[in-house]
């Protein structure tokens, strides 16, 4: 059911009829937002109209009202910004964590779409041109894939160049905060990018060497030790030994900003992924040398590569997933698809761009190398476009099809794709 409501929903499918919420008041549906297929509320930045009033922010949607506290949202300041409750069933008020009333809109599905289930999915999840993809020649498929790979590459290295010039063109600097937001594995890579953005990156190096100090400075900066976020059944005798060393670091450097810690997601993630977890993994890397941008340069293979890249953590986060919740003991290492995500979206750009910067051929062809050697992403996109007849054996197959789906599926700019061209010529 809850299916359904998301894509009536999405395609705004509703009754000819005014819609309105559970109190009788009028809904006017400008944007339905962005589809967030993360945790989080279930569509990002839409626009309606309640009696009248815009309002701009995050909708939710579920098959009862009542799963709102099931799912605890109610507690959670995620889900403070969403400005509608979408439900297949009203049976009952939520909540915002103040206790403010959020406003819910009873919404039927189509009977049609209803019967018509399967056919609207395939419709959704695959682009429109998907019947005549697997009959495409293979020259028509590798020439546009080849265009796509070198287009997402430009495009990553325009949004490194900006970040650069935020960085007072420091290549090292730049290359850590990209490596941050990259260890956020999608989900918190926002977050991961506004931690390293407030790092005071001069102090850290004058604690290089103490993986103790590099800790406290990370989890402190990320907020981990403020009263919101570090209950006090949670503290422990590691815990508060950190906080009392960011404290004395804080004062010596004289910083007083730190991350809202409600940034960070917890939701849908497995323990190994948790915050706490990489960025223990990222303090572990910064301890272990200085000036990884300028060894990763000089690395001509990808098992060079992943030996730079290799990392673990402290002992404490061996038996810890959270602070002050024991766990049975394991190392926790950078496993292979993390490297390997983290080679595709943070060492191959900035190869490519730094061939760009210094006209060096050779590290822009080093960088399509390892995409060519590295095996494709599995993820929804890619999967899409292997379910519809399209080969993804590598990584630079994976990062085209990723740019072909945001770039002109997404964007309904199929005139401007060779695969549209062929769809829409095809008899």
């Amino acid at each position: 059911m809850e299916h359904l409501l998301h894509y009536v929903w999405k395609h705004k499918l509703f009754p000819l009829k005014v819609l309105q919420t559970t109190n009788g008041l009028p809904v006017e549906v400008i944007d339905p937002g962005l589809q967030n297929p993360n945790a989080g509320p279930d569509f990002f930045n839409a626009k309606l109209k309640i009696n009248g009033i815009l309002w701009v922010g995050n909708i939710e949607i579920h098959a009862h009202a009542s799963d709102w506290f099931r799912h605890g949202h109610d507690s959670d300041k995620v889900y403070d910004s969403v400005i509608l409750h979408v439900v297949g069933e009203a049976d009952g008020e939520i909540t915002r964590t103040n206790g403010e009333v959020i406003p819910q809109l009873q919404l039927t599905c189509p009977e049609h779409i209803r019967a018509h289930y399967h056919e609207l999915c395939v419709a959704d999840q695959y682009p429109a041109c998907y019947p005549v993809l697997a009959s495409l020649p293979k020259l028509t498929v590798h020439s546009w894939l080849t265009a796509l790979q070198t287009e997402r590459l430009e495009q990553k290295a325009r949004l490194i160049t900006q970040r650069l010039e935020h960085c007072n063109n420091n290549w090292e600097d730049a290359f850590f905060i990209t490596l941050a937001r990259n260890f956020g594995f999608g989900l918190n890579g926002d977050a991961f990018e506004t931690w390293a953005g407030l790092l005071p990156l001069r102090a850290v190096d004058k604690h290089r060497n103490d993986l103790f100090q590099i800790e406290a400075l990370f989890y402190g900066l990320a907020g981990l030790f403020e009263d919101t976020f570090l209950k006090k059944e949670q503290e422990d005798e590691y815990s508060l030994r950190l906080c009392k060393e960011f404290r004395y670091l804080q004062r010596k450097f004289e910083f007083t900003r730190v991350m809202d810690a409600t940034l960070w997601r917890f939701l849908r993630l497995r323990p190994e992924n948790f915050p706490h977890i990489r960025l223990a993994q990222l303090a572990y890397l910064y301890q272990k040398g200085d000036k990884l941008f300028s060894r990763l340069l000089e690395a001509e293979t990808l098992s060079e590569v992943r030996e730079l890249l290799t990392t673990r953590t402290s002992a404490y986060w061996e038996s810890h997933y959270l602070f002050g919740q024991t766990s049975p003991h394991k190392e926790k290492t950078l496993g292979e698809r993390s490297k390997n995500l983290i080679i595709i979206n943070t060492v191959v750009p900035f190869l490519y761009t730094y061939g760009l910067h210094k006209a060096d051929e050779r590290m822009c062809e080093r960088a399509g190398r390892f995409l060519e050697e590295l095996k494709a992403e599995d993820n929804h996109i890619t999967r899409a476009w292997s379910n519809a007849g399209l080969p993804v054996a590598t990584a630079a197959d994976s990062q085209a099809l990723i740019q072909l789906r945001k770039e002109y599926c997404d964007k309904r700019k199929c005139l401007f794709c060779r695969f549209g061209y062929e769809y829409l010529r095809h008899e």
